[in-house]
């Protein structure tokens, strides 16, 4: 429990990168961890019926994402995801190349002639600004970003995912003891806040600009005509920060340091860059020449999946390999472990882009960063784009080495480096 508090990924033990279930029991509660890909496909598959998402997950994150997509089950949840898909559908996403390419773009005048940086809190900065400018088509300022980097480093220390509470199955009327992150929470509200407050005097006027905040504040539910509340509003642009910030500032800054220790893809992707347009955005055809740096985002992702684990709980009693399991029992499905399992992946912690060019070399099932079935991830399309152009962008421009020894995952809410990624950047 204490390693759990800590740190997720130190609590697991090694057999678990072989094993296709395991089981945990304490005196009050069970859980299982699935690595079987048919099981977890089962799982994800009807997460409102059968599998929905603990209750007590939105207790323990409830002062953040509130009553989020991301913690809500059944009809509500499902309502959430009407009003929201449609932002982020197919030819939408390019309308929002224009702010990734702008905050990467700014990106590279900050970091002038290079140094050192930690990457964790520069790619924060980036992945903040462009979250910023799809959202409310304005950059994000220095204060805003730094706020945001510190208050999610805080509130995901505070809050781990996995946390003895979850595993004790505690009710979520019983007093937490984790609080230290509340603070944070109502420093990122009181932004969202403000940026609601704006817009809705924009929409009011007239003057507001088409982007993922007009098209979530306006949209409409095709089955009821309605659209989000103030409150559920900000539920909503919660995750979306979390979601669309703090995940992808993380695979960028993992992508960084893997690319700082192997010197011949950092070489290809710079390569690669080189043939992106100067001073404009790209548009989806140059996006695509970029096959190269999309690997090395893929392999990222299996690697440090940003989600490290999902929960689920069962709703009637289940078997599975031949194990009866309760109703309630905690159901922990693992990117971190799955992607890194022996029975599925050659060479399964070595960093090798070329496999995703390698036709029969990605298991099926075996690889999920954005979740999968009806709950994966509506922004995986914005998120891939993003993290891509922005590394292309950042190799581009500088060369990348290590500056500190290898960093030490730490999987919290997040998947993040314990003392941070520490590089140097050289111009090309």
């Amino acid at each position: 429990m204490r390693l759990a508090r800590r740190d997720l990924l130190s609590a697991q033990p090694e057999r678990l990168y072989d094993a296709m279930m395991a089981e945990m029991h304490t005196p009050v509660s069970r859980s299982v961890l699935l690595n079987d890909p048919d099981l977890v496909a089962e799982v994800l598959a009807e997460p409102a019926r059968s599998y929905p998402k603990p209750p007590r997950l939105a207790g323990l994150l409830g002062d953040l994402l509130g009553a989020s997509v991301f913690v809500t089950n059944g009809a509500e949840w499902q309502r959430a995801r009407r009003l929201i898909d449609p932002a982020f559908a197919g030819g939408r996403l390019s309308a929002s190349l224009p702010a990734m390419w702008a905050a990467g773009a700014a990106a590279l005048d900050r970091l002038g002639a290079g140094g050192a940086i930690e990457a964790e809190a520069e790619t924060s900065h980036i992945a903040a600004d462009v979250i910023l400018r799809a959202m409310v088509s304005r950059p994000i300022t220095g204060a805003e970003a730094a706020t945001l980097f510190a208050s999610f480093r805080a509130y995901a220390r505070a809050a781990p995912l996995l946390s003895p509470l979850i595993l004790l199955r505690a009710p979520r009327w019983l007093p937490r003891p984790f609080r230290r992150g509340r603070a944070e929470a109502r420093a990122i509200r009181a932004l969202i806040a403000g940026l609601i407050e704006t817009r809705t005097a924009e929409l009011a006027a007239g003057t507001a600009p088409d982007d993922l905040a007009t098209r979530l504040m306006t949209a409409r539910d095709p089955e009821t005509g309605a659209g989000f509340t103030p409150a559920e509003m900000a539920d909503q642009l919660a995750i979306f920060l979390l979601a669309g910030h703090e995940t992808s500032a993380a695979t960028l800054a993992w992508a960084l340091w893997l690319l700082a220790t192997h010197e011949e893809a950092q070489a290809a992707v710079a390569a690669e860059a080189a043939h992106l347009p100067r001073g404009a955005p790209p548009d989806l055809g140059a996006l695509r020449g970029l096959s190269l740096t999309r690997a090395v985002v893929q392999e990222t992702l299996r690697l440090y999946p940003p989600v490290p684990m999902m929960l689920r709980e069962t709703r009637a009693t289940t078997r599975w390999r031949g194990r009866r399991l309760g109703r309630g029992t905690l159901v922990i499905l693992s990117p971190w472990h799955l992607h890194r399992h022996r029975r599925f992946w050659a060479a399964p912690d070595a960093f090798r882009p070329e496999r995703w060019a390698e036709a029969g070399t990605i298991p099926r099932g075996a690889y999920m960063p954005f979740s999968a079935g009806p709950r994966i991830c509506p922004g995986a399309g914005f998120a891939m784009m993003e993290v891509t152009l922005l590394l292309a962008m950042l190799v581009g421009r500088f060369r990348i080495a290590p500056a500190g020894p290898a960093p030490r995952p730490m999987a919290q809410l997040t998947l993040r480096a314990e003392s941070g990624i520490p590089l140097t950047l050289t111009p090309r």
